[in-house]
């Protein structure tokens, strides 16, 4: 099992995960309000739902922006960034996405599983071996 060097590297998976949560819950949100204003007329709901989609956008932004410095310990490919690599043949979705089940893993289990080199992380920082 593998660790990660710094606890701001830990801090900052951590932030990312979030965000990807975040994310999947308010595009959900944003459907189910532009839904109920479409089939009740309503245009103060509509614009509630135009906010939470600009906030969702936003939350992409700074998702892009910080996820490229997520990387694996072993392999050094960012995790929670997209990326078109090869997946390991064991590398495993969730509702389709790799890094929804990475970002799940690391806020619930503490642990996660990279899909392309397909080693275990634990999210501890390394002992120093001085």
């Amino acid at each position: 099992m593998h660790r990660f060097r710094t606890k701001s590297t830990i801090t900052r998976f951590r932030l990312i995960s979030l965000l990807i949560c975040l994310r999947l819950l308010m595009i959900i949100a944003a459907l189910w309000i532009t839904l109920l204003a479409v089939v009740r007329s309503d245009y103060p709901l509509a614009l509630t739902a135009a906010g939470i989609g600009v906030a969702t956008i936003l939350t992409m932004v700074i998702q892009w922006l910080v996820a490229a410095r997520c990387r694996c310990p072993l392999c050094q490919t960012p995790v929670l960034a997209s990326r078109y690599c090869s997946k390991h043949r064991n590398a495993r979705a969730l509702l389709g996405s790799y890094r929804l089940r990475i970002a799940l893993a690391v806020l619930f289990r503490g642990s996660f599983r990279c899909p392309y080199c397909d080693e275990t992380t634990a999210m501890e920082v390394r002992a120093n071996r001085r």
